[in-house]
């Protein structure tokens, strides 16, 4: 186990060197098959499901790497007490950690303490929790600093890990832009983007992804990037109302039939 382990990290490493993008998998996509994004430009290099279970998938995870993200401070299905325990049996060499906590009740001091107790002593690459783009107060930017300052230089990470939803490419880059102003030691993952339901549907999605993409490819200190959402359109009405609301389905990576929708086909593209 412990070598099948090294291996995966091993050949995950690799693959990061070779691309930048992954896929945003959902629980309910266990029909979907994440091999079509696995091609010989290797664009595609990882896959995380927001759990730290491995992708509910019958086609496994794809070959892609798997990136473990413990979500909740602790939760049914990922509790805090195996963490460790499933990054060692999964051989993860990333974790992603909190899920937009700055919206979700969570203190930056609470989090602060519970990072340096569970993901400190994981010896692998670690991602801070995953913020919104809001600018309200206490919120997006404004959380994660006063997280990190509640870290007192004590908290161990790599990546800062961002959420964005907005109206323009302009705005995203824009975003990217300050994150890495503010944060300039740390390389970027972000882990949800997408235009918020745009009036043009999927080639609104399509055009801004084209151009984000490449602003993405070509920013050295952005290390992986994850649009919002690997799954269909009929998937994503039948099982989160709410994402359909807020973003639309414009921007899923498949098509009701299993295939790759027009955003799918960016992802392989060079």
């Amino acid at each position: 186990m412990f070598s099948s382990a090294i291996a995966a990290l091993a050949l995950f490493t690799a693959a990061v060197q070779a691309g930048k993008r992954g896929l945003t998998w959902t629980y309910y996509d266990s029909s979907l098959n994440p091999a079509l994004f696995k091609t010989s430009s290797g664009e595609v290099v990882a896959i995380y499901d927001y759990e730290t279970y491995a992708p509910p998938s019958t086609h496994g995870n794809g070959g892609l790497g798997f990136v473990g993200m413990q979500r909740c401070l602790d939760c049914d299905s990922s509790p805090i007490n195996q963490l460790a325990a499933r990054q060692k049996q999964q051989g993860w060499a990333t974790v992603f950690t909190l899920n937009e906590p700055d919206i979700n009740g969570i203190s930056p001091s609470q989090a602060a303490s519970w990072y340096k107790q569970y993901v400190n002593p994981l010896p692998i690459k670690k991602a801070l929790p995953a913020i919104t783009s809001s600018t309200d107060a206490g919120k997006g930017f404004d959380w994660l600093h006063s997280m990190i300052s509640a870290c007192g230089g004590k908290c161990s990470y790599d990546y800062i890990n961002l959420h964005w939803y907005g109206g323009s490419f302009a705005d995203f880059k824009s975003h990217v832009q300050k994150a890495h102003s503010e944060f300039p030691n740390s390389k970027i993952v972000i882990t949800e983007f997408a235009l918020q339901n745009p009036s043009g549907g999927q080639s609104a999605q399509v055009n801004f992804f084209k151009q984000a993409f490449s602003f993405l490819d070509g920013a050295d200190y952005v290390q992986l990037y994850f649009p919002f959402v690997a799954t269909s359109p009929a998937l994503l009405q039948q099982n989160d109302a709410a994402a359909v609301g807020y973003v639309g389905t414009g921007s899923c990576l498949y098509n009701n039939d299993g295939s790759l929708s027009a955003v799918g086909k960016l992802m392989i593209a060079k």
